[in-house]
């Protein structure tokens, strides 16, 4: 007959390494895999077996790259979205206007790259500034810099726009404030 010593204190050990990854991995996975499945549409087996691999992979980028503590955080994801609808119609609108200009017969395109200006950001911030020239048709951020970014736009109106600050204004708006 065993005997259990019922007043002693347990001890709680630190998680194993294999632990650590699991646990991680059941944090970050979920996101992904989520904006993965939504974006899909298709769920044959081959498909999801391919987007499991991509999940993983990215999980495993994550983890090497050490962004765990980097993500979403509670302000931040109360705010984006309303950046993101902003963002969809600005991507629609300037897709229709890149449209009309390369299909007409004479376009009259003059490529430019310049740098915008910008003032200090947070990562996050330039992160998601960057992010956002380059998911607007006809413009694409080639180089984050302390004072800027390096921006390509298919011809100067691009670049005018985004000296304007319209899209920097939005993108401040989504800062965490504390």
């Amino acid at each position: 007959m065993t005997q259990l010593d019922v007043g002693s204190p347990q001890v709680s050990r630190a998680p194993r390494p294999r632990e650590r990854v699991l646990r991680g991995l059941l944090r970050t996975a979920p996101v992904p895999a989520l904006f993965w499945l939504a974006l899909s549409g298709h769920y044959t087996p081959l498909l999801l077996a391919l987007g499991a691999l991509s999940v993983l992979l990215v999980c495993w980028l994550t983890r090497r790259a050490r962004l765990e503590h980097h993500g979403l955080t509670l302000p931040l994801a109360l705010r984006l979205p309303r950046y993101l609808l902003w963002l969809s119609g600005q991507v629609l609108l300037t897709a229709w206007t890149v449209t009309r200009k390369v299909w007409r017969p004479n376009p009259g395109l003059r490529p430019v790259v310049a740098t915008t200006p910008a003032p200090p950001l947070p990562e996050q911030s330039q992160v998601i500034y960057a992010n956002s020239i380059t998911l607007t048709p006809g413009t694409l951020a080639l180089d984050v810099e302390e004072d800027g970014i390096e921006v390509h736009s298919l011809d100067r109106a691009g670049i005018d726009e985004l000296d304007a600050g319209a899209m920097l204004r939005r993108v401040r708006r989504t800062e965490d404030r504390r």
